[in-house]
């Protein structure tokens, strides 16, 4: 290659620093990142309550921010892989319940940095965010983690409750253990039925969910969009609440308000 080549690739491997993501992978990143596509909405998100000019891709089901205008690099579980080597981003942000395996490896293959998240709980996400932020897109951590982190120190608890969490119909799926929605709702003083399940998003016929032990049925309007006219008429006599799925299942800047709007909707439920 010739004494050029050498020393510029010696100069661009320095310019790299090789960080573990959650999962224990090293990464390589620059010292400076300003070119981030993101695989999942909730990091979109908090990517873009940050340092919003870093986004250049996020994928179709990326919608908060409402005004997000980036490179749309298809969905969660089928991303185009060519599209996104071709934005020629300093990094990738992925999570590992999220996107699939197969997708990952063909971005690192093509040479780009991935770095994947972990969450299955509260504290679990407020870390994780705080190292992908810092660390992976090189930028300070933002107030509103602390201030998350304080509204669920802060939260009150609607009491105690049993509680079954439908995620999909046809077929029906709830809820399991070590879920990160689990994680909040226990929180707030609702324990999940199925919390100790061998399945993390198990299946359960109908007439089982009837018959479970619970005082209450939880319905987020995501990933099924659960409401008032499509989910609680599947529970004669059982009192039913209608959650926001952004404020239980994503992980970013809405966990500031999550404790007091999802305690307030469950305090709402009521036999519909």
């Amino acid at each position: 290659m010739g004494e050029d080549g050498g020393l510029a690739g010696v100069l661009g491997q320095a310019a790299n620093d090789v960080l573990a993501d959650d999962l224990g992978v090293p990464v390589p990143l620059p010292t400076v990142v300003s070119r981030v596509v993101s695989l999942v909405p909730s990091l979109t998100e908090t990517v873009a309550s940050c340092a919003p000019g870093l986004l250049v891709g996020a994928t179709d089901w990326c919608v908060h921010p409402a005004d997000l205008a980036v490179t749309r690099v298809g969905g969660t579980k089928n991303p185009d892989v060519e599209r996104i080597v071709a934005l020629r981003p300093d990094v990738v942000l992925a999570n590992e319940e999220e996107n699939r395996q197969p997708d990952l490896d063909a971005l690192r293959s093509a040479g780009v940095a991935v770095w994947v998240t972990r969450i299955r709980n509260l504290p679990e996400a407020l870390t994780s965010l705080r190292r992908m932020i810092t660390l992976a897109c090189r930028q300070p951590g933002p107030a509103w983690l602390d201030a998350a982190e304080l509204a669920w120190q802060q939260a009150p608890t609607i009491g105690s409750m049993a509680a079954v969490v439908p995620i999909w119909r046809r077929p029906w799926m709830v809820l399991g253990r070590d879920t990160f929605a689990g994680d909040l709702l226990a929180r707030l003083g609702v324990s999940n039925v199925y919390g100790s399940h061998q399945d993390r998003y198990p299946r359960v016929d109908i007439s089982e969910l009837h018959n479970a032990d619970a005082d209450l049925v939880v319905l987020p309007d995501e990933p099924y969009r659960f409401s008032a006219s499509d989910g609680p008429e599947a529970f004669p006599g059982h009192r039913t609440a209608l959650v926001s799925g952004r404020l239980l299942t994503w992980y970013g800047p809405s966990l500031t308000e999550a404790p007091a709007v999802l305690r307030r909707q469950l305090a709402a439920a009521r036999v519909r």
